[in-house]
């Protein structure tokens, strides 16, 4: 009975978008190209193909807060700041969804102080972190199956400490559903 008073809200963005692709304004040099040539269309979609494209990004309303000041895992396994975003795209009759999650490192860290970019340090042991890191990669494999990790964290500087930290996690759960990847951009940048 209590329905009508409960309001469901999420804490995120929204966007749904319907796209045209309209191939008949191109350029005459792609009309006259020889490597492709001239074909019927099959439906009239094909001529015009509409596309629905949504855009969702959840936030948890577990562990939110400022960047530098909510970091790492809880004892729940539940990490700082997480956020799944959702890309669907609905074109002839078909849907397609594509699933990415983001969040603090799993492991307890903390950044001290008020100036920008303190240095992070480590909260608790290994072993400490061992039961947390694995809720948080139960829940997620439990969620979306399979999952491919890609750890952002600065290998080299100051942040090395927590990368490391996060690796030695990963090894320590041993889970063939989880792909880990390290991808320093800082090096690419």
């Amino acid at each position: 009975e209590v329905d009508f008073w409960i309001i469901p809200i999420i804490q995120g963005f929204v966007q749904i978008e319907e796209l045209v692709v309209n191939y008949s304004e191109s350029s005459e040099d792609d009309k006259s190209s020889p490597e492709t040539p001239p074909q019927e269309p099959g439906c009239v979609d094909d001529v015009h193909p509409t596309f629905l494209v949504a855009l969702l990004s959840r936030r948890s309303r577990h562990r939110a807060g400022m960047r530098y000041k909510r970091r790492g895992v809880d004892k729940n396994g539940n990490v700082a700041n997480y956020v799944e975003t959702e890309q669907l795209i609905h074109v002839h009759n078909h849907t397609l969804s594509y699933i990415q999650t983001r969040g603090s490192v799993p492991v307890f860290w903390s950044q001290v102080g008020y100036r920008y970019n303190p240095r992070p340090r480590l909260d608790k042991s290994e072993n400490e972190t061992v039961a947390c890191f694995r809720a948080h990669f139960e829940e997620q494999l439990r969620n979306y199956k399979k999952q491919v990790i890609i750890n952002l964290v600065d290998q080299t500087g100051r942040e090395k400490i927590i990368g490391d930290a996060y690796l030695k996690q990963v090894l320590l759960y041993n889970n063939a559903n989880l792909t880990y990847v390290s991808f320093d951009f800082h090096e690419h940048w």
